[in-house]
C-alpha cells in the first residue's frame, strides 16, 4: 500500500486538550478520496508502570449531528441532576497537581 497505510491517514488538523490525568486529541484526518473525518483519542498514563492507554472512536461527516445531539443531551441531563465542577488544569513539571481557577467560566457548548 506504499506510503499511504489504511491505518495512518493524512492529518488535516490537530488539537490537543489537556484535563486532568487524561489528554484528549481531537484530529481532523483525510482519506484517500479527501473526504474528512474525526478520530477522537483519550490517553492516560496508567500509574503502575507509567503507560500510556489510548482508547479511539472515528466520527464521520455523516454522523457529526446526531454524534453532537447525543453529547449534547447526555451532558446537559447530567448537569441537570447533578453538580458539575469544571476546572481548568494546569501543569508543572515537577507535579502533577491540577490547579483550578475559580473565577472563570468554563460552560459547555455543542
Amino acid at each position: 500500500m506504499g506510503d499511504f497505510d489504511n491505518r495512518e491517514r493524512e492529518e488535516v488538523f490537530s488539537k490537543k486538550v489537556r484535563a486532568g490525568k487524561r489528554t484528549y486529541f481531537f484530529d481532523v484526518k483525510a482519506t484517500r478520496s479527501n473526504d474528512y473525518y474525526v478520530t477522537i483519542t483519550e490517553s492516560k498514563k496508567r500509574l503502575e508502570d507509567g503507560v500510556f492507554i489510548k482508547h479511539k472512536i472515528f466520527l464521520y461527516k455523516e454522523d457529526f449531528e446526531k454524534f453532537a445531539e447525543g453529547l449534547k443531551e447526555t451532558v446537559d441531563y447530567i448537569k441537570a441532576n447533578q453538580e458539575v465542577v469544571e476546572k481548568r488544569y494546569e501543569y508543572s513539571e515537577n507535579s502533577e497537581i491540577a490547579k483550578a481557577s475559580a473565577d472563570e467560566d468554563f460552560s459547555f457548548e455543542i
